[in-house]
């Protein structure tokens, strides 16, 4: 491993992955002076951060909203230095977070809280002591702002006063919602319609913070939703890390990081190569990289324990299927229904959400936009689906189907006949295409009897490999994804005693 600070002969970093987290990496990488090459399996950029077309309809697969855009956010100068959001960014015209209903009636999470406080109060006016604890909690959310300048272990005491003063209040929310699940948080509501509208957005088992936060990212225009879809956010990352000099390799996956002694040697590749390097970023599923790529015996502990314990740290994935329907549809972009039970193995659904794409010219065509629906799923339901035959597998897929159209149906009569059905996948679609771990589209579940993953971003043993990626800290996403790439250069940056800041 070079380690002369001389920039005249580059040193080169490989990165395993060109996902968010391996784009980050390897722009901040180019910025930093480096060479670079990213390797991507696949035949995009963008890892989970894409979509695809199905009929002419375009599917996105990953943002409801997109933490850190705000200006003057840290994580917003991540995004506009990776070249994914601009001033010039135009974002969907969305006002609420979503709508819950139940029995006839139905509430909103509008961005604006107060009109969300005076909406639930109206709802079910008994509960308005609880209703206003819930509009506190989340505007002192707001101060919840994920730190992407730097990576913790480089913060100094000047950094962590100033976080202490601009999140003053946020520890309130802490001490009473940090240790009770989403469920038992709902216990306190009286009405049925707010109980469930507590366990619509995230799972059940999520840490009832984690959903006062969500919910503060959009109130606070902190959570917008970029035009154009998933995909071509990545595409412009893909077009900003190519502009600055990068090499990007498709159709290239990776089967091994060679170790002698304490160094990382370079790549090997599922096609017999053998690429050297300098550094290696793989941003890959962790599980992928400790049981595959590296030995098992470089697992963080944390990291072990977490795998070990799947109820405590649950995976997150779902059966979703996506339409195409008339633009006239207008229920809220977001709406979380009551269903007739739909049982998959030994789980049953009741609620489900529909998600309505008009908003973006990318996901309609011919009068049609796209919808699209979901029920989450967790480890249990991953294995279900990977004990099914492929016949098995397909038949059930086709089945589901025809249930969650007949529930749609039931809930908004006027698409009865109008729906054309595009696509459905599982979890094993994201283990197929993706790695993933359980089919998780997330990291691990944040879960109040479980401690939150933070791994440190260096291998104890490997002197010149920097990990990467939304596994790295609970409960993943795409900032984490982002900030990771650009704190794993850092981190090398550090090591060489270079200047950190990029």
């Amino acid at each position: 491993m070079k380690t002369s600070t001389n920039r005249t002969n580059k040193e080169k970093i490989v990165v395993i992955g060109g996902g968010i987290s391996g784009l980050t990496a390897g722009i901040y990488a180019l910025l930093s002076g480096f060479e670079v090459e990213i390797y991507e399996k696949n035949a995009i950029p963008g890892g989970e951060c894409i979509g695809w077309n199905r009929k002419g309809y375009h599917i996105d697969n990953c943002i409801h909203w997109l933490t850190g855009t705000k200006k003057g956010t840290e994580m917003y100068d991540v995004w506009c230095k990776t070249g994914a959001l601009s001033d010039t960014t135009e974002y969907a015209p969305i006002n609420a977070f979503f709508v819950s209903t139940y029995n006839g009636q139905s509430v909103t999470l509008w961005n604006d809280l107060q009109r969300t406080e005076r909406e639930l109060i109206a709802a079910s006016p008994e509960d308005e002591e609880e209703v206003k604890k819930f509009i506190q909690a989340v505007e002192y959310s707001k101060q919840c702002l994920f730190p992407a300048g730097k990576p913790m272990e480089m913060w100094g005491v000047k950094d962590y006063i100033q976080m202490g003063a601009s999140m003053k209040d946020f520890p309130k929310v802490m001490k009473e919602y940090g240790k009770i699940s989403l469920e038992e948080y709902s216990r306190r509501f009286k009405s049925p319609l707010l109980q469930r509208m507590v366990c619509d957005y995230l799972p059940k088992e999520y840490t009832a913070y984690s959903f006062f936060v969500s919910y503060a990212t959009m109130a606070d225009g902190n959570g917008g939703i970029p035009m154009g879809a998933s995909l071509q956010m990545s595409l412009r990352m893909e077009k900003r890390f190519k502009e600055l000099g990068g090499t990007i390799c498709y159709n290239k996956g990776a089967s091994k990081i060679e170790i002698e002694g304490k160094i990382a040697t370079g790549v090997r590749f599922e096609d017999g190569s053998f690429v050297k390097a300098d550094y290696i970023i793989p941003t890959v599923d962790t599980h992928i990289l400790f049981n595959k790529m590296l030995s098992n015996s470089y697992m963080p502990k944390e990291l072990r324990e977490a795998y070990d314990q799947p109820k405590k740290y649950p995976a997150v994935s779902g059966f979703q299927v996506a339409y195409a329907v008339s633009t006239e549809f207008n229920r809220g972009e977001t709406i979380f229904i009551e269903i007739d039970p739909i049982t998959i193995g030994k789980r049953t659904w009741s609620r489900m959400y529909v998600k309505a794409y008009g908003y973006d010219p990318v996901m309609v065509k011919d009068g049609k936009q796209v919808i699209q629906t979901c029920l989450s799923q967790t480890d249990e339901d991953y294995e279900y689906w990977k004990s099914l035959s492929k016949e098995e597998y397909e038949q059930l897929k086709e089945a589901l189907v025809a249930e969650v159209t007949k529930r749609i149906e039931n809930a908004f009569p006027e698409l009865r006949g109008d729906m054309l059905y595009l696509d459905a996948w599982t979890p094993l679609t994201y283990e197929r295409y993706m790695h993933a771990y359980h089919g998780s589209y997330m990291s691990f579940t944040t879960t109040p009897d479980a401690k939150q993953i933070k791994l440190k971003g260096q291998i104890k043993g490997i002197k010149n490999l920097y990990l990467a990626g939304q596994w790295t800290n609970a409960p993943g996403g795409l900032p984490v994804a982002a900030a990771s790439g650009k704190f794993a250069i850092q981190r090398i940056l550090k090591s060489q005693k270079r200047d950190i800041n990029i």
